[in-house]
């Protein structure tokens, strides 16, 4: 081998956080990796040492140009090959399973000997050996080429790899996060951040942090931690779940739950792992979590679709389960309207933000799940009424989503000109929405083309607030028709440079600020203007993104969102969020090594690279739902529906 080949595979080698010699390689195979820790040291490597391995046919190499980047949240900033430090690691034998090999900020060494790693002359790979601009000038000067000249085949050889290697990171990340009852893996902790001494409940299996994971390892072909994970937060759906001497209705999902070691039988000598769920009495501002049971139904649809295992969706406690979600999602109450009703924080969005009521999010998942519901349910006659109601009210809610929350620049223009105070069964201005609630903003920030659903509507209010996530999984759930999924993407293209920016994706738009800030939140310290909830950057958006663009045939969108994302995710040590108003700076509360940033580029980079296995998690509208829809419209209010034209029998 070449000196220039052994230099490039020295700098530009795809082990994100793992260094060794050849011979510890072999010992440390994933196999056996149990049985072996890595320890670690570090030595300075003098100017002479370096130009002795660069020398052979490298005269004209200008070392004080190339740069060292720290191995992932190792070594920070940059150095100069001159000053650099060089990781040499040793295995030695070990009784437990390593951590992860790393050198936080704080200096402390973390271990972890499942990496792939590989080493010329004991010298590390790393992925951020020299910048990919360096390389190739160097690659072009052994050849003789002019320092710009133009060289694809080497340009995409080495992005390749360096794309390659940030896989292979966030998949060891993610292997590190599962979590493991009575020996088996049941989910994915939901941070796994070495600089933080406060844990507060990141270390327990939230559901909904969880999806992402899972999807990425049904992709993967890794069915059992998904299949276990259904089942065992089925057993937790069951259980007592009091809060002052009240309890919510039957069906609630946990929020999280985590694996606990007690004592078995007052016995201290010993002891046993018990699931420990919260269903909202623990969390921060003890709100019970309406989307698990959502996300619950929407993913073990996808663990069917995906393994071919339609064995767990048949089983009678599964069906069961299904059937206590959906009598508690459909329940009579004393709203007028299809949505959901729920109270603020109950989502993704799980602090004070003036989601109450009936937040776009939520009705999203809801639908989604009705119709994944439907497809799983087994055909009984204990059902039927169920189905029934079920199909009620599919037809209402797309009815209710697609007409009252689209807006765009022809729908503002008609509230502009609403007339308010309608007391009759034709009124236009339904809800009593007064003109003036259209801000400033909203004018100068729809688009020509595109439009969105907005965040949330209730009487006399319309939230105008863009909020991602629902947008996103109404285009995927088909609860947005074909024309105004296209219309969301055309506006995710033409703001760009609000909803993406630096880093992808807004959770909302615009931010809270000022007096409405306070109002809203309560002035919370987390979620000031473009940060967290208020208009924060996540990257675990970067999935749902693609589902959408990949269902619309629009996948170049999602494209560019990851490559942006790539530039920086794993350098900032893969955070939970980003601040400021074009996401520059890594979130200031943002937990490092967040396990759904992680997994949500897995997702995204998996569905890319085969856009025919998004669809386990694409629901397409049926014929009957389109045509009960169009009688909707077309129906006057004040008569009952004449049934004889529809296919299908529905009570609305």
């Amino acid at each position: 081998m070449g000196t220039f080949e052994a230099v490039v595979q020295v700098f530009c080698g795809a082990v994100p956080r793992f260094c060794t010699t050849d011979s510890c390689f072999s010992k440390c195979s994933p196999a056996i990796s149990s049985k072996y820790h890595g320890k670690c040291t570090k030595r300075r490597v003098s100017r002479d040492m370096q130009m002795q391995l660069l020398s052979s046919g490298m005269q004209q190499i200008r070392t004080g140009n190339y740069r060292l980047h720290g191995i992932r949240s190792g070594l920070s900033g940059k150095m100069t090959v001159g000053d650099s430090w060089i990781l040499s690691c040793k295995c030695e034998q070990a009784e437990s399973i390593s951590g992860a090999t790393t050198k936080d900020e704080n200096g402390t060494w973390f271990v972890d000997s499942t990496k792939k790693f590989n080493t010329i002359n004991n010298v590390v790979n790393s992925p951020n050996g020299l910048g990919f601009q360096d390389i190739q000038e160097l690659k072009q000067e052994k050849e003789g080429l002019p320092p710009n000249g133009t060289n694809g085949t080497v340009r995409d050889a080495f992005h390749k790899t360096s794309i390659d290697s940030l896989e292979d990171e966030a998949w060891d990340l993610l292997r590190e996060s599962m979590v493991y009852y009575c020996g088996s893996p049941v989910g994915t902790i939901a941070a796994k951040d070495p600089t933080s001494s406060n844990t507060l409940n990141y270390d327990q299996v939230f559901i909904r942090d969880f999806i992402p994971s899972g999807i990425a390892f049904l992709l993967k072909g890794e069915y059992d931690i998904v299949r276990n994970f259904i089942l065992h937060t089925l057993q937790l759906q069951s259980w007592e779940k009091t809060m002052d001497c009240h309890s919510p209705g039957q069906g609630l999902m946990p929020a999280s739950f985590k694996v606990r070691t007690v004592p078995l039988d007052g016995d201290e000598s010993t002891t046993e792992e018990v699931l420990d769920p919260d269903f909202g009495e623990a969390a921060i501002g003890r709100v019970a979590p309406v989307d698990s049971g959502l996300w619950w139904i929407i993913l073990l649809r996808a663990y069917g679709k995906c393994s071919g295992d339609l064995s767990v969706q048949e089983r009678v406690d599964v069906q069961t389960g299904i059937k206590m979600i959906l009598r508690l999602c459909l329940a009579d109450g004393f709203d007028m309207f299809p949505t959901l009703l729920v109270t603020d924080g109950s989502c993704m969005i799980d602090r004070r933000m003036g989601i109450h009521g009936h937040p776009l999010e939520i009705q999203a998942l809801f639908y989604s799940a009705l119709l994944c519901a439907r497809e799983m349910l087994a055909p009984e006659d204990g059902s039927a009424d169920l189905i029934r109601a079920l199909n009620n009210r599919l037809v209402a809610l797309s009815f209710h989503i697609r007409e009252y929350y689209w807006v765009d620049l022809r729908k503002l223009n008609e509230i502009y000109r609403y007339k308010t105070e309608e007391y009759s069964y034709d009124a236009v201005n339904k809800f009593n929405i007064y003109p003036d609630q259209i801000s400033s903003w909203l004018v100068e920030w729809m688009p020509n083309k595109g439009g969105y659903l907005i965040g949330n509507l209730q009487p006399a209010h319309m939230d105008f607030r863009f909020f991602s996530l629902g947008n996103l999984w109404s285009v995927v759930s088909s609860v947005a028709t074909t024309d105004q999924s296209h219309a969301i993407l055309d506006l995710i293209e033409a703001k760009w440079g609000d909803l993406v920016a630096d880093m992808p994706f807004k959770i909302c738009y615009p931010a809270l600020d000022g007096q409405e800030w306070q109002i809203i939140t309560g002035s919370d310290p987390k979620n000031t203007p473009w940060s967290y909830h208020n208009g924060g950057s996540w990257p675990t958006l970067l999935w749902q993104l693609t589902v959408a663009c990949i269902k619309m045939d629009r996948p170049e969108i999602a494209t560019k969102a990851v490559e942006i994302a790539e530039k920086r995710i794993s350098r900032d040590k893969w955070p939970e969020y980003y601040d400021t108003k074009k996401g520059r700076f890594v979130g200031k509360q943002a937990r490092l090594f967040q396990t759904w940033s992680i997994a949500g580029y897995l997702v995204a980079k998996l569905l890319l690279a085969d856009p025919s296995k998004a669809k386990i998690l694409i629901t397409e509208e049926d014929s009957e739902l389109v045509n009960a829809f169009s009688c909707m419209i077309s129906a006057n209010p004040r008569r009952k529906r004449d049934r004889k034209n529809l296919k299908q029998t529905y009570i609305v």
